[in-house]
């Protein structure tokens, strides 16, 4: 099975060692990875700001970097749900290879557990306590809720129970730079809430 990494823009700028595990991970799962060195932002951030003609460049980028891929893999719950959710309305001139791509993009959870049917990475979690943060756009566009949570738990971690997991972090992208009082009093309220954990993940 082929399938192409979309890295994100925070992955390339800030998380490059999340993008490569992702590589390692999908690799150990059998998959072979192609990372497109033409890629470059999904658009969110401009489509979020009004700025619909920028967003609309970028989602064409998109479109013809990945146009060939099996399926597009992101680490990203958020960008996963742009292109899912946003670009076959964005891109009315290209409506069906728009939905296309919308139907082969999965974010990295949803594709391991429902797409390659895995349930075990064998990853070392065995006792550690792990509190699991829902994303709000993987929980709320995607619909990718237990995926995650059983992979954790059938690698023998106990995920605590946490009763701000499904609340907002604060970071909301362009909300976090705009409104920065308010996305780290967020923060702060939903880290209030946090249990006793050994890591905590989203």
């Amino acid at each position: 099975m082929k399938a192409a990494l979309f890295a994100t823009c925070l992955g390339d700028q800030f998380y490059a060692d999340a993008c490569a595990d992702a590589v390692r991970l999908l690799r150990y799962a059998g998959v072979d990875v192609d990372v497109p060195q033409s890629q470059t932002c999904c658009g969110q951030p401009a489509y979020n700001a009004g700025r619909k003609p920028e967003a609309i460049r970028m989602a064409y980028q998109t479109l013809d970097t990945f146009d060939s891929a099996d399926y597009v893999v992101l680490p990203s719950g958020s960008c996963a749900g742009m292109i899912r959710c946003f670009y076959p309305d964005l891109m009315n001139n290209e409506l069906e290879r728009a939905q296309d791509l919308a139907a082969r993009t999965y974010e990295l959870s949803h594709f391991l557990v429902e797409v390659l049917g895995i349930r075990d990475l064998g990853s070392g979690l065995k006792g550690k306590r792990i509190a699991y943060h829902h994303s709000c756009h993987a929980l709320r566009e995607l619909g990718v809720c237990d995926h995650p949570i059983s992979l954790l738990k059938n690698c023998g971690a106990e995920v605590v129970s946490w009763e701000a997991d499904e609340e907002c972090c604060g970071f909301g992208g362009l909300f976090s730079a705009k409104l920065p009082e308010v996305s780290a009093a967020m923060a702060d309220r939903k880290l209030d809430t946090l249990p006793g954990v050994d890591f905590v993940t989203s």
